[in-house]
């Protein structure tokens, strides 16, 4: 079985257009993306760091971006079993397996990025990274502090805690001075936690009236880490991750159950790449299967 996997908000980077206008789907779905959002996409994409990483524009470039490797690898004739996305990803990956169509689902990420800034105040929520420590040890550290939660499973080694700026300053402070490792991201807001509550509800009157359909494969659900091919519990789980936790390792962690024996990275840069194999699991980015399609010519 093979295993088709969307990176999430963090992928994004200054070119990426640039980069991912080499792919024959570019121009009709970059061009499509811009009419649909009515911004100019495309040099956001290529422009500076600090506008491509607000959560409004980052959500639309990733997608896009994923999208359109996503539609080249299906020109190629690359079969997939299941898919799974993260956090943002599985908007991506819903797309992907025709479970609605690419324009609402730009449509819907840019919406996403937008109700997620205006949940709450800029500067007041941050995430961070622990490292080299349970996830289990992490979850009793964050009882100590106000309006902390952990928001990503992300692997063995690697859990990411969300909520109030305040406290992830004061959570960082403790960790240095007892030889935990962690780091601050560089994100704009406190994801899947709470305090996205009004951003979910948001996004529920986005999405009530639009009929979902079912996918062509499995999707393995970030909020369940079990796959589904439900329309309707799509629906009702791809809004309870956003002010819900990920659980990104347990989803992998099920698909290798089901028997999936290879996992290819469908978007930009290699962070869920990097995070597999951390955990000594095979993977490879869509970019290195098609040097393998040119090595064949």
């Amino acid at each position: 079985m093979k295993a088709f996997l969307f990176p999430g908000q963090g992928s994004q980077y200054s070119g990426m257009a640039k980069d991912f206008s080499k792919y024959p789907f570019w121009n009709e779905l970059s061009k499509r993306a811009e009419e649909v959002l009515n911004i100019d996409l495309i040099n956001i994409m290529n422009g500076d760091e600090e506008t491509l990483k607000l959560t409004e524009n980052a959500q639309p470039a990733i997608f896009l971006a994923s999208f359109v490797a996503f539609k080249h690898l299906e020109s190629l004739g690359i079969s997939y079993n299941i898919f799974a996305g993260h956090s943002l990803g599985e908007y991506t990956a819903f797309a992907a397996a025709g479970v609605y169509d690419f324009d609402f689902g730009i449509y819907l990420v840019r919406k996403r990025g937008e109700y997620i800034s205006q949940a709450i105040e800029p500067g007041k929520g941050s995430m961070a990274a622990v490292l080299k420590i349970s996830a289990e040890k992490v979850e009793e550290l964050v009882k100590n502090y106000e309006g902390l939660y952990v928001a990503n499973y992300n692997s063995s080694t690697q859990t990411v805690i969300s909520g109030l700026k305040s406290s992830i300053q004061k959570f960082l402070e403790d960790c240095k001075n007892n030889g935990i490792r962690a780091t601050e991201l560089v994100v704009s807001g406190p994801f899947h936690t709470p305090f996205l509550e009004s951003a979910r509800e948001k996004l529920s009157k986005e999405i009530e009236h639009v009929k979902f359909k079912k996918p062509k494969v499995p999707i393995v659900l970030n909020s369940t880490a079990k796959e589904s091919s439900d329309p309707e519990e799509l629906k009702y789980y791809l809004l309870e991750q956003i002010a819900g936790p990920v659980y990104w390792l347990q989803s992998i962690r099920r698909m290798l159950e089901l028997g999936v024996k290879e996992f290819v990275e469908v978007g930009p840069k290699n962070v869920l790449s990097n995070m597999l194999k951390r955990e000594k699991i095979d993977i490879i980015h869509f970019s290195e299967i098609e040097e393998i399609e040119d090595s064949r010519v």
